[in-house]
């Protein structure tokens, strides 16, 4: 085996097994999913000029392989299961629990719109990237982006600090006015 691609995927792995679970919405699906794209990225490796970016072509893998589950998925539905959340500090329990929302909240999203978050702001990626690796238009990315955001507004409870801002940006503002009371929408 290839030392470079040995250490590579020491480096790096755990980044895209997360940033595939974000993809999937499920961790074993993940698993799968990085573990398939890591033996198309072998495949290759002694192609590819590996003093570049190795990771721009293993999130490509990445998009592009849970793309294709994703269509074949349609063809037939696989149950997924709910595993409970493990136990944590109580310091991380807040966290834990808007970290817990948030994922559910993605699972529930189209894979598009999913893609599109997770690639802008898990990834961090600009939008042309994203545009190049889902395989649209920049526009496309900026229409899955925000109708993915407002759909991860209406998902996430408004109990939960991210729903919490939410609420204060959404509420009636009450203003006072000589004359009379205005609401300001």
């Amino acid at each position: 085996m290839d030392r470079d691609f040995v250490e590579f995927v020491r480096r790096r792995g755990d980044h895209h097994l997360r940033t595939a679970v974000l993809l999937t919405g499920d961790w074993h699906a993940a698993e799968d999913l990085t573990q398939a794209s890591l033996g198309k990225l072998y495949r290759v490796w002694h192609r590819l000029d590996t003093s570049s970016d190795p990771d721009a072509y293993l999130r490509r893998i990445l998009v592009n392989t849970h793309r294709s589950w994703w269509r074949s998925r349609w063809r037939r539905e696989v149950p997924h299961a709910d595993l409970p959340s493990l136990p944590g500090p109580d310091d991380m329990g807040e966290t834990r629990a808007v970290a817990e929302d948030v994922r559910a909240a993605l699972a529930k999203l189209p894979s598009r719109q999913r893609t599109a978050l997770v690639l802008r702001f898990f990834a961090d990626l600009p939008e042309a990237q994203v545009a190049g690796l889902m395989g649209c238009s920049v526009g496309a990315v900026k229409s899955h982006t925000h109708r993915g955001l407002r759909a991860m507004r209406r998902l996430l409870p408004s109990d939960a600090p991210v729903g919490r801002a939410r609420e204060r940006t959404t509420q009636e503002t009450t203003r006072e006015t000589p004359d009379r009371r205005s609401v300001i929408r």
